[in-house]
């Protein structure tokens, strides 16, 4: 890995230009963002409703959309869980992140699409890896283990292809190959289900440190 350093740095620097651009006129950059959802969200069972194709304005959407709370999108969203497709987003949503209890002392389930965490979880992690080499563009940070430990996952027994768990588990369990590279333990053991197993001494030695290599500690950024 530390061949990869100088490559990294590069293009965190060449990043850093994209981000320059939406930090200099966030007003555009939301409105893009904005009308690319709309445009996703035209084709589902919850956009014909509140007819996001003939929305052109910030006003068009305050009178189209009333302000929505969980309950309110909570059959939606069950729905969403039981495999049904295009009812709040248009492509095929398999995972769901699961709250803890808050004001309704119930848990809550997120559904995180396939875009949702390369545009925003990942998208975002390398964004802070891109501020942090273009500070420090000899940093060995890459060059030995981070020690991650997540949540847990578990499989909705309402459809087997559906799966719920942690918002960090959720990101780990989908992230891209290349962090396996840089992550220790192993993903079987940052998933374990019990905490007090999960940061057993012998379960961290069976990451197998590499010999002469660092080991970084740091818990999962969520973004």
């Amino acid at each position: 890995m530390k061949l990869l350093s100088p490559a990294i740095s590069r293009f965190a620097r060449m990043r850093l230009w994209s981000i320059e651009q939406w930090v200099n006129d966030p007003i555009t950059t939301q409105h893009v963002v904005w009308q690319d959802l709309l445009a996703a969200g035209q084709y589902t069972e919850f956009g014909r409703l509140h007819n996001f194709s003939q929305i052109q304005s910030l006003a068009d959407y305050k009178k189209n959309v009333p302000i929505q709370e969980y309950e309110d999108l909570k059959p939606y969203i069950e729905r969403m869980m039981k495999g049904e497709e295009n009812v709040l987003w248009n492509t095929p949503v398999q995972w769901f992140a699961k709250s803890s209890g808050t004001t309704s002392e119930k848990s809550k389930f997120i559904p995180i699409s396939e875009e949702s965490l390369q545009d925003n979880h990942y998208k975002a992690s390398k964004d802070v890896l891109s501020f942090y080499y273009a500070s420090h563009p000899e940093s060995d940070l890459l060059t030995g283990k981070s020690l991650v430990i997540g949540g847990s996952h578990q499989i909705n027994q309402l459809n087997e292809e559906v799966h719920y768990g942690d918002l960090s588990a959720v990101v780990m369990q989908n992230s891209p190959f290349w962090a396996n590279w840089i992550r220790t333990p192993d993903l079987s053991i940052i998933l374990m289900d019990e905490w007090e197993s999960n940061i057993q001494p012998d379960k961290v030695r069976a990451a197998h440190r590499p010999r002469g290599g660092h080991l970084h500690l740091r818990r999962p950024r969520l973004f």
